[in-house]
C-alpha cells in the first residue's frame, strides 16, 4: 500500500495572486513596448550637449525631436539597435535650413545640426562666407546676442575658450556672454542667426559637389561646431551625410535648464528654469 501523499491543490487565493502579478507585468510591458514605439518613430526628447548651435540653442536646452518626416530609417529606432543600412522607409528630403539631428555611421551618437547643402548642390566656404551654386548666401551683421552666463552657458571653456573674450557687465553689473551675431539667409528664403568668432579652419573649405541622397550640416556657432567641414578623426561628421543618418527633425524647445540642479533637491529644479526658451519653435523663419 503506496504512503505517498498526493500533492495539495493549489488554493484559490494563491491562483488569484499569480493572475494578478502576471498580469500587472503584461501590462508594464505593453506601456514599455508603447513607449519605445513612440520614441522610435513618432517623436522623443533630446538635450543639447554643447555650444555648438548658438545662438538658436544653449547646452541645457531640451527638444521635442519628431521622427516621421522624413520617413524611417536605421537611426530611427530608440538605441540605434541595428546596422547602417541604404534607404528609408517613406523617405523624404530635409528641406534646407531644418535643424535635423544625425547619426554618424560606427557610432551611437546623435549630432544636432542645420541642413545647409542639398543634393547636387555645390557648397563652398571663402573666409566664413557660405557659398551655394556660386552664389554667395546673404549674411547680415546684426546686434550681438546676449546670453547669461551659467554653469551650462560658461561663455568660454578649455574646450572653446575663444568665447571668454566676449564676457562683457549687463546693464546690472551681471557678466553677460555677448556674441557677435551674423543673420544668414539660405536660397529658399529660411534666416537663422551665427555666431562668429573671428577666423578659424573651418572659415575655408571647398568647392565640394554633393552627392545624391548626401546632404551638407553645419552648426550655427560657426568657429566652434563638429560638423560636415570636419574630418571624423576630428570628431566631425567627415564630409555630405547620407540622408539616412538623419534621424528627425527638431520642432520646439520645452524647457531649458542653467545647469544649477541638484537631483535629488526639486525646489533647484524650479530655480534653474530659463526663463523665456519653453515652446521656442526651431522651424525658422
Amino acid at each position: 500500500m503506496s504512503t505517498a501523499k498526493a500533492a495539495a491543490p493549489a488554493t484559490p487565493d494563491k491562483d488569484s495572486k499569480d493572475s494578478a502579478v502576471w498580469r500587472e507585468i503584461k501590462g508594464l510591458l505593453w506601456v514599455l513596448l508603447a513607449v519605445l514605439a513612440f520614441h522610435s518613430f513618432v517623436a522623443k526628447p533630446f538635450y543639447i550637449p554643447s555650444e555648438s548651435m548658438m545662438p538658436g540653442l544653449l547646452t541645457g536646452d531640451r527638444l521635442v525631436v519628431s521622427k516621421y518626416p522624413y520617413g524611417w530609417s536605421w537611426v530611427s529606432p530608440s538605441f540605434h539597435v541595428f546596422p547602417p543600412t541604404e534607404g528609408r522607409i517613406l523617405g523624404k528630403l530635409p528641406e534646407r535650413g531644418d535643424i535635423v539631428i544625425v547619426t554618424p555611421a560606427g557610432t551611437k551618437t546623435d549630432y544636432i545640426k542645420r541642413v545647409v547643402g542639398m543634393p547636387g548642390d555645390t557648397i563652398q566656404m571663402i573666409s566664413g562666407s557660405l557659398i551655394i551654386n556660386g552664389k554667395a548666401v546673404k549674411r547680415v551683421l546684426q546686434q550681438p546676442a546676449t546670453i547669461p552666463i551659467d554653469p551650462n552657458s560658461p561663455c568660454g571653456s578649455e574646450r572653446d575658450p575663444a568665447l571668454a573674450n566676449f564676457r562683457a557687465p549687463g546693464p546690472d553689473g551681471t557678466m553677460v556672454c555677448r556674441v557677435p551675431i551674423v543673420r544668414e539667409t539660405l536660397p529658399n528664403g529660411r534666416s537663422y542667426d551665427t555666431v562668429e568668432l573671428g577666423r578659424a579652419p573651418t572659415d575655408n573649405f571647398g568647392p565640394i559637389r554633393i552627392p545624391a541622397g548626401h546632404l551638407w550640416l553645419m552648426g550655427d556657432n560657426r568657429d566652434d561646431s563638429a560638423d560636415s567641414r570636419v574630418p571624423e578623426w576630428q570628431g566631425g561628421l567627415g564630409g555630405p551625410v547620407p540622408w539616412e543618418n538623419i534621424g528627425g527633425r527638431a520642432e520646439f524647445i520645452t524647457f531649458s535648464l542653467d545647469g544649477t540642479t541638484v537631483w535629488y533637491n526639486p525646489l533647484t529644479w524650479v530655480a534653474a528654469l530659463r526663463p523665456g526658451r519653453a515652446g521656442t519653435s526651431l522651424r525658422g523663419e
